[in-house]
């Protein structure tokens, strides 16, 4: 567990391509600061967290229960647990994400 993180202690780690920073990790949530590029993009997945976000910068297409979605800076998101979604990077930005339970993939 980790309480408080500095930002030149984050765990950084690549994932399928992707930049991210591993910052706060609880037992039960963790937030991870996602770096993408254009052109990254997460093709349709599922997994056993909540995922929720919050777009700091740059342009993507959340599509999720077959709706496509914009988001820009300042929107947010949603994905219940085990639910298909699929994540398309249309400019270069930062999204925080937090997960429940923690992504031990992303550790």
């Amino acid at each position: 567990m980790k309480i408080v993180v500095k930002k030149e202690n984050a765990i950084k780690k690549m994932f399928k391509g992707v930049s991210l920073d591993s910052l706060s990790l609880g037992e039960k949530s963790q937030v991870t600061k996602m770096n993408y590029v254009e052109g990254n993009y997460a093709s349709p997945h599922k997994h056993p967290h909540e995922q929720s976000g919050y777009v700091i910068s740059g342009r993507y297409e959340l599509t999720f229960d077959n709706e496509k979605y914009e988001l820009t800076e300042g929107d947010t998101y949603s994905i219940p647990e085990n639910t298909l979604h699929s994540f398309k990077v249309i400019e270069a930005g930062n999204v925080i994400d937090v997960f429940t339970p923690p992504r031990k993939d992303y550790i």
